[in-house]
């Protein structure tokens, strides 16, 4: 949340600090709305943008291959089920668009 103040804005840390795993979920989610599995949270709209996607899920590749060896187990499952998952559903996404 910001606050203004005169010409500048002052930015207040939020309550909880993000965690990886919460970061991790909001880009699977970003991809899930860019394959059509759920609405566009703005416009309530389910659209379809395969290369929007693929360029989330190429995001999703490179920080996996960046933090290999660096993650809780926890998380290392997160991350491997949510890939997993995602890279079917794009998959699925392309067939079905053919």
């Amino acid at each position: 949340m910001s606050e203004r103040r005169g010409d500048t804005f002052v930015i207040e840390p939020p309550a909880e600090a993000i965690s990886f795993s919460t970061f991790l979920l909001g880009l699977a989610s970003s991809t899930l709305i860019h394959l059509g599995v759920t609405p566009n949270p703005e416009t309530g709209a389910v659209q379809v943008s395969i290369e929007l996607a693929q360029q989330s899920m190429d995001l999703l590749d490179l920080l996996r291959a960046k933090t290999r060896g660096n993650l809780t187990p926890e998380e290392e499952q997160l991350f491997q089920s949510m890939l997993t998952d995602l890279k079917l559903r794009f998959v699925e996404a392309r067939k079905s668009r053919s």
